[in-house]
């Protein structure tokens, strides 16, 4: 029999030693957890430590991800690809033990942690993504998709609000398979946290709809383990997620720092770790497991047991509904149709010949028409904001629960063709449209947009967790102002180098008398400047189409579609294919008349800006002076292009002035002689007045153009 207190010292001791080797990081949490590891990790979790991505394992996450030598314990104890080198190379440069958790850097790690609160958001939403699958997947007599979500959390995620946004949406939706267990060790880097936090948590979790077990004596691996056997039954029985409220002791086995603030972020320093080693009865020196401690940790036979019975069960799966298991495949690997480079095609050309004046968001629309319609495991959303961001689409009706059972709410269910009897047809309620994979065996059509409520930083870390856990393209809605309240739930899907899509609409002072409070100015360039995030912000209905097919095509990176509220008309082009490199060249001075005429500067626009530009192009050419009209939809993409192509776009000997109605300081990294922007914040009025108010009229920039050339 394992000797689990041996299993939990082994935690202890390779967190404190990891740490003073480093001289950096938190000892105290990974102490205080370890029994907590023990009984989830031993007794629980389903997991193969030679395949961390096999598609039906439970899912973990360490949301209070300090506490990050805990996990890559454990994952080195079980047999993962994580040698003991790498204990010792703790926080340090490339390692694969970064200072927290990150995803495709340490084996076994399922999402990128480290601001507090998100982790369990992204629990929340692959939580979802698990529901979700398995109602459209599962057939009766093959369960495919059966896993449970588990996430640690420390009292600094209960205390950011991200968590209060987590908490309510997976109590609507009725997740009972997420069990998040709270380390609640009343300690925070300033100390007790009592003067602090006076949360009744175990009422507030009940009042978000979660079953709440404790609190109990988390350093107790039997009582753990007894809770979690517990939240997995009553999750089965009413689909509630479960919080187990884990009483703990910070640092548990320093005689001298244990419930203390010092234990939390503090290496414990020679002398102290000599004592805890001998308060522990751990007799064996820095970074040495005995055979014995291994042996009870290790999880290479039992891992591969659990895959081979889903294997087997995959495998009868796909005898019997063939083309379901082999869109489970594709969509689980992230990718996408063969067919979807047509379909991405045929959506840009449809925009093109229509060549309508809307909204670049009613634009966005028009275009996930299609694409939804496409591509059954695009999952939206909106952030309270449906009707204004337009992200609902006839493919996605809204994802709603049964109130009594908590089950999804199918919108139809086809009779699977020649398929056994085991396979019932289930009767069809109000759904928009159906949406199936291209074979004689439908999906279970579910809701596919989300109401997230007045929650933007809920809805995009939420996002992160569904596209982490795999089977689909999420994609949320809200306004641009807002990506505020988003931003750092972003950038973690940017370090993550996560499919994730986030459509922002009225994208600047053209949203009118709402205000300064809601005009984005600075957002934009704010969005450029995270590394590895997309931001497009398109000028007609083509480019508009254009931005989402090169969104879902990029598997490894983030996108931002910046939309406007106000209306654009088209802009007449030939050449499509140059859209998806961020700029081009959209008017040449020979389009209004200028044919022997030598250029004189390049005006460059996004987004709205672009119809000034045009209109300036022609003020100017009634005065002779040629100039060319480069639309940048997408400037992180220009970018990335070769010199030769930015050259052609942008001709170095020529002036260039910016139109775009935000921050001007992006702008000068491209040469600009002058920039047509608003360095202020915006006001109430009706935006036409606005747009003559802060000098955006077709008379201003072919001013602006006028005075750079007259110096």
């Amino acid at each position: 029999m394992a000797n689990k207190a041996l299993m939990a010292n082994a935690i202890r001791a390779l967190a404190m030693d990891a740490v003073q080797q480093a001289n950096s990081g938190h000892p105290g949490a990974p102490m205080g957890m370890a029994d907590m590891a023990v009984a989830l990790w031993s007794e629980h979790l389903r997991y193969n430590p030679a395949n961390p991505h096999w598609f039906d394992r439970d899912r973990f996450v360490l949301s209070n991800g300090h506490a990050s030598m805990m996990l890559y314990s454990v994952l080195h104890l079980t047999g993962y690809d994580l040698p003991m080198s790498e204990i010792k190379n703790f926080r340090q440069l490339h390692s694969k033990t970064p200072g927290h958790p990150e995803i495709d850097v340490t084996p076994g790690v399922e999402t990128t942690t480290g601001p507090l609160g998100q982790g369990i958001t992204n629990a929340v939403g692959m939580a979802l993504a698990e529901k979700l699958l398995a109602t459209e997947f599962n057939r009766k007599g093959h369960t495919i998709v059966d896993h449970h979500t588990y996430a640690f959390l420390g009292d600094g995620c209960m205390m950011e609000g991200i968590s209060h946004e987590a908490a309510g949406l997976a109590g609507a939706w009725r997740l009972g398979k997420l069990i998040a267990l709270y380390d609640d060790n009343g300690i925070s880097i300033d100390g007790q946290v009592k003067p602090w936090f006076i949360d009744n948590t175990r009422e507030r979790f009940e009042a978000h709809g979660w079953n709440v077990i404790g609190p109990l004596d988390g350093n107790d691996e039997k009582d753990v383990s007894k809770a979690i056997a517990k939240a997995k039954k009553s999750g089965a029985d009413d689909n509630k997620p479960t919080l187990i409220i884990c009483k703990t002791i910070i640092g548990k086995g320093s005689p001298h720092r244990q419930g203390t603030a010092k234990a939390h972020g503090e290496a414990l320093g020679a002398e102290e770790i000599k004592l805890t080693r001998e308060a522990l009865h751990w007799p064996y020196p820095a970074f040495e497991i005995p055979k014995e401690v291994y042996d009870d940790w290790n999880h290479k036979a039992a891992g591969a047991e659990v895959e081979a019975d889903w294997n087997s069960r995959f495998a009868a799966y796909a005898a019997a509904f063939p083309a379901l298991a082999s869109e489970f495949t594709r969509r689980m690997r992230g990718e996408l149709p063969k067919d979807f480079n047509q379909t991405a095609f045929d959506t840009v050309v449809a925009a093109h010949t229509k060549a309508e004046t809307v909204a670049s968001r009613k634009a966005s629309q028009l275009a996930l028409e299609s694409f939804t319609a496409a591509l059954p495991e695009m999952l939206g959303g909106s952030a309270d904001l449906t009707g204004s961001n337009l992200t609902n689409t006839k493919s996605t009706p809204p994802l709603r629960f049964d109130p009594k059972t908590g089950a999804v709410v199918l919108g139809a269910i086809a009779q699977p063709a020649k398929q056994g009897a085991e396979d019932e047809a289930k009767p069809a309620s109000a759904a928009d449209s159906v949406v199936t994979v291209a074979s004689a065996e439908p999906l279970n059509i579910i809701g596919r947009h989300i109401n997230y409520g007045v929650r933007e930083f809920g809805m995009a870390a939420v996002m992160n967790g569904v596209t982490a856990h795999g089977g689909y393209i999420p994609y949320g809605g809200t306004f641009l102002t807002f990506s505020d309240y988003s931003r750092n739930a972003i950038r973690m899907a940017a370090l993550m180098k996560r499919r994730v899509i986030h459509v922002f609409t009225h994208d600047s002072i053209g949203l009118g008398e709402d205000g300064p409070t809601h005009q984005s100015i600075e957002h934009a360039w704010s969005l450029r400047l995270i590394p590895n995030l997309d931001v497009w912000r398109p000028g007609d209905t083509a480019e508009t189409a254009v931005a989402w097919a090169v969104a879902l095509q990029n598997a490894t990176r983030p996108t931002a579609l910046l939309l406007s509220r106000q209306n654009i008309a088209y802009a007449p082009k030939t050449d499509l294919g140059d859209i998806s490199r961020g700029a081009y060249v959209v008017s040449e001075p020979e389009a209004v008349g200028m044919k022997n005429k030598k250029t004189a500067a390049v005006i460059i626009a996004t987004g709205s800006e672009v119809q000034l530009a045009l209109a300036a192009q022609k003020l100017l050419a009634a005065k002779k002076i040629a100039v060319r009209v480069v639309s940048m939809p997408s400037t992180t993409t220009f970018d990335r292009q070769d010199v030769a192509y930015k050259k052609d776009v942008l001709p170095k000997k020529l002036p260039r002035i910016a139109v775009e109605m935000g921050v001007t300081a992006g702008w000068w990294k491209y040469g600009c002689a002058a920039v047509v922007g608003i360095d202020t914040f915006g006001e109430s009025a009706p935006a036409p007045e606005l747009f003559k108010y802060f000098g955006f009229t077709a008379e201003n920039v072919a001013a602006t153009v006028e005075a750079v050339l007259k110096r």
